[in-house]
């Protein structure tokens, strides 16, 4: 059971599927939150018969129903990337009925993506199994296929990150003072870009010096959930000195913004950083993400857990956070050598 939208209707579907057959109920809202509200006290009686044979659905079709499932527990970026991958697909084998997929024209697509470029490969790969394992679950294929292939195996890269040092330069090659406090911001908290161009004033705290990332019906964080990151010092200082002269919860407004009231775009954001990194002349693999590297290596550099990384950058696994370990081990190595 779960809850669909589209533009047939300003409402939210909910569906679900009663022996094999799919079935689907208005929630009569538009409200995410209210339709929850409606599914958890929706009461389905439980069906004993076998299920039904697999229903015929095209890629295309099913894509579309798996998009709109994903709009309310996914961020935009990894929708459009399952979105782009169901198109190299059907680029690759046709537009054919879902349950026509086989073994060996799944397998041809993976292998030769993986020959012109292997993180392509390996991230279809794994946008494609997770999207036909719910397939199975909605009864459209008896089984997954790309079960029955083994993932792409891709070179382990380390993040690029930068130093302090070199932040203070790419903040000296940046004129607007918005950016720059934005920039640092971004070096000392970990934050996504999308969680600091949204982030308002009731987010901060000043006195207990912290920051509640928010979720509202205008952005969720990438893992849906909400967390508290602490404010350190100098960055208490640039909050302080950003701090509307005449402030209300009633007025709230971006901490970072160009313009009163207008939200900072992304796109923008990274270009500004990028150029300002090229001016810096540091190394061209760094970009606006790898202020969130920066902030981990960081802390891990100077011991802290990488429990303690994980729950600050808002993983929901600990093996994400592991791509940081490589730093610890050279932390214990150097214990062990004032021995």
């Amino acid at each position: 059971m779960y809850l669909v939208k589209n533009n047939k209707s300003p409402y939210y579907q909910v569906v679900f599927f009663t022996n094999g057959k799919r079935t689907t109920i208005s929630t009569k809202t538009g409200n995410f939150r209210e339709a929850n509200r409606f599914i958890s006290n929706l009461k389905i009686e439980p069906t004993k018969e076998p299920p039904a044979k697999a229903q015929s659905i095209i890629i295309s079709k099913f894509r579309d129903e798996y998009l709109s499932y994903l709009e309310s527990t996914k961020s935009k970026n990894y929708i459009h990337t399952v979105q782009y991958s169901f198109k190299m697909l059907i680029e690759s084998i046709g537009e054919i009925p879902l349950n026509r997929l086989d073994l060996r024209s799944i397998d041809k697509f993976i292998t030769v993506t993986f020959l012109r470029t292997p993180s392509s490969a390996s991230l279809y790969y794994r946008t494609l199994k997770a999207a036909f394992s719910k397939a199975v679950l909605w009864n459209y294929i008896p089984e997954n296929p790309l079960k029955k292939i083994k993932s792409p195996k891709v070179a382990k890269v380390f993040p690029a990150f930068i130093s302090e040092t070199e932040l203070r330069s790419i903040l000296e090659k940046t004129k607007e003072e918005y950016l720059r406090d934005l920039f640092y911001a971004g070096f000392y908290t970990g934050m996504r870009q999308g969680e600091l161009v949204n982030m308002k004033w009731s987010w901060v705290d000043l006195n207990e010096n912290q920051i509640t990332v928010h979720c509202t019906d205008s952005f969720t964080t990438k893992s849906k959930k909400e967390r508290i990151i602490p404010i350190c010092q100098n960055l208490w200082k640039i909050f302080v000195n950003r701090l509307p002269k005449i402030f209300s919860i009633a007025n709230d407004d971006y901490v970072f913004t160009r313009v009163a009231g207008i939200k900072l775009n992304e796109d923008f954001v990274s270009k500004k950083f990028k150029k300002s990194v090229r001016a810096a002349k540091l190394d061209e693999r760094i970009h606006f993400h790898s202020l969130r590297h920066s902030f981990a290596s960081l802390l891990v550099q100077r011991g802290v857990s990488l429990y303690v990384v994980k729950e600050l950058l808002g993983h929901e696994d600990l093996a994400t956070t592991q791509i940081y370990s490589h730093l610890q081990q050279q932390n214990l190595r150097d214990a062990v050598n004032l021995l």
